[in-house]
């Protein structure tokens, strides 16, 4: 499937202005890369450069976004996630505005709605931040 084709707002449940993801580059039962731009109106921004929080917002949305991606492909609604847990959370460096930030989603393990995932945050090559992350998925 064209991941890149399909809306974001089809594959997550946020809405502007609190979309953190622009598309997903690709994606399957183990892993998914997504893609983000950092913009101006980005209300993450901390002297023009995405904070902490928002680093780690684009990581759960990408999260997020491969959910969206399997639901979609067993045809089924989109589901609400939420963050159970990170750890071993490194964030080494704020994107500027303008940076696009590619971020990978490797599932570790998943049982029943707990998906735990291995993701990484680069821009170009350099890796800017890296954690483990728990999704707990809902029923609706």
């Amino acid at each position: 499937m064209d991941w890149q084709r399909i809306p974001i707002t089809d594959l997550i449940p946020q809405r502007p202005p609190f979309v953190m993801v622009d598309r997903v580059l690709s994606c399957d039962n183990t892993d998914a890369v997504t893609e983000f731009v950092v913009r101006e109106d980005n209300i993450f921004l901390d002297d023009m450069r995405l904070s902490p929080a928002g680093i780690i917002e684009n990581m759960a949305q990408s999260c997020a976004a491969r959910m969206g991606c399997i639901s979609r492909l067993g045809s089924q609604p989109v589901k609400i996630g939420f963050i159970g847990d990170i750890r071993d959370c490194h964030i080494l460096r704020q994107p500027a505005c303008h940076e696009t930030l590619t971020t990978h989603i490797e599932v570790i393990e998943e049982v029943f709605n707990l998906t735990l995932a291995s993701v990484e945050t680069r821009v170009a090559d350099e890796i800017i931040a890296s954690a483990r992350m728990k999704i707990a998925l809902t029923d609706e």
